[in-house]
Parts: structure tokens; sequence; C-alpha cells
């Protein structure tokens, strides 16, 4: 539980940051809230010669409003998430996932852009992201870039994000005013981790048919992902209990489901299945 030794440096801008991470020499780790680095130190399952702590960078904090996207700063934490008014009268399941996420002292310290960096697909934020077609505003040595969600998770603690860069921002839609949404997550009773956790935004238009729906899946599967077949499926259609039960056994079509000694590959499609269900029957019946 002791890490290997390590340099620590504080950087004091986004290109200091970036520079110190480039006299790394790969070396290098950018330590925020720390609540998902620090554990893997400690276990030696990652070993940093230097810690670039970018925690004090005010140009990555904060929460506003940009046409029909809430920019949230890298390093806001989950607490100033879930307590933000434009974030609850704009994003309300955003708000209701960050109170899901650990405890107290993580809400306190832990961050949105250090969650969705680690893209650990057990964390709450990677399918609510995905739901809400997040952005990823970077900014690396040669300039500033925008990653689509759809293209950051590219396996178990690995993303697009190129290793000298920072992650700045992330832009999430703001879902249409007639829709509603929900995530609900079954936890592992240990850890509070999501075996299965779904994030479900739908409407339904005048004509009385689904014309809005967005669904991200995270926990049953090596990264979270979205169920583009579930959505599918219901685009267009009466939101009639058969409709959502139907639509809602396709939720693992897409994504390379996982197996370990809590949960088997079956029990998970299974959960991802139930909670795809109970979610869309949240919000559409």
């Amino acid at each position: 539980m002791i890490p290997n030794a390590f340099d620590y440096v504080k950087a004091g801008s986004i290109e200091e940051a970036i520079q110190l991470m480039q006299e790394s020499d790969g070396e290098g780790k950018f330590l925020a809230g720390g609540h998902s680095l620090v554990p893997l130190m400690k276990f030696r399952l990652t070993n940093p010669g230097k810690l670039i702590d970018i925690s004090s960078i005010q140009e990555l904090k904060g929460i506003r409003q940009v046409g029909n996207r809430l920019i949230v700063g890298a390093l806001t934490t989950h607490k100033q998430l879930y307590s933000d008014a434009l974030v609850i009268e704009n994003i309300a399941v955003l708000a209701d996932t960050a109170r899901t996420i650990g405890d107290m002292q993580i809400r306190n310290r832990g961050t949105v852009g250090g969650n969705l960096a680690h893209a650990d697909s057990a964390a709450d934020l990677p399918g609510v992201a995905l739901a809400l077609e997040a952005l990823m505003e970077v900014q690396g040595e040669d300039g500033k870039e925008v990653i689509d969600i759809d293209g950051f998770f590219l396996g178990p603690l690995v993303t697009a994000l190129p290793e000298t860069s920072v992650l700045t921002s992330i832009s999430f839609l703001i879902p249409p005013s007639h829709t509603k949404s929900v995530y609900l997550k079954y936890a592992h009773p240990a850890s509070g981790y999501a075996v299965v956790g779904v994030c479900a935004i739908a409407g339904v238009g005048e004509d009385g048919r689904i014309d809005f729906v967005r669904i991200g899946i995270n926990g049953v599967a090596d990264v979270a992902y979205r169920a583009t077949s579930v959505e599918q499926a219901l685009l267009g259609e009466l939101p009639t209990a058969e409709t959502i039960q139907k639509a809602a056994a396709l939720a693992s079509e897409e994504g390379e489901i996982g197996n370990d000694l809590f949960a088997s590959e079956q029990y998970r499609r299974n959960l991802a299945t139930v909670y795809t269900e109970r979610a869309l029957s949240r919000i559409l019946l």
C-alpha cells in the first residue's frame, strides 16, 4: 500500500502543465482529485516518475452555458456539479448521477474530468456522458482539439487523450425540453461501483410517438457504450410496455460484455436488459 518514489511539481497554468508533461519523458501523470490515480499507485499498478498537480489551475474550473450545451471545467468536482443551478435546471440527470458517485470525500474532491479520463467502465459518468453526446475539449502542444465521446473510450483505463495533453472541459448536450431522463444503477455491494448503470433520455412528440432517445450504459462491458440498437428500436414507436421490453432486450448488443467472480457475462447481459427496461419505463410510461 506504499507507492514507489516519485517527484512532485505543481503547475500554475495549462501551458506549464503541458510543458512539464513533455519534460517528464513519458514518466509523468496529471494529478487532480487523485481518487483514481493514488489507489493505483498504492497497489503499484502504475508507477509514475513525476506527479504534475493541476488542481490549482483556475481555467479548468467552472460551469457555463453556451447555446444548447453546458461546458463543465475538467476540475469541477462532483459536488460542484450536482449543486450548480445551471446543471440542475438544464441537465438534471447529470446532477442526479453525480450524487451517486462514491462517498462524501470522493464527491468533494474527485473531479468530472478525472472521472472520465480514467475511463473506468464501472464509473457512473461515462454512460451519462455518452447519452449526453459529450465533447471532450483538449489542449496539447499542438493547440486545442475536440474529441467526440464516442471515440474517447478505447479500452479499460485507456482513452484517446494524447499523452501530453490536458483535458480542459467537457461539453454536454442539453436535451430537448420535452424529454425526461434518469440514471439507474445496480451497485457492487462492497465498492459502490456500477455493475450496471443505465442513463436513459427520451421524449414523446405531439403525435404520441417517441421522437428522441439516448441510452448510455456503463459497468457491464469493458468500456461504457451507447446502446444505439435500443434507440433505433424505439424511435417513431408508441411508448408502450411491450415496445420498451422488446427494445431493452437489445441493451447488450453493442458492448464486449465483461465476466468476473462477482457477475458472469450472462448475468451482466440480463442486468443490462432489466435496468434499461426499468429506466425507459420510468420516463416513458
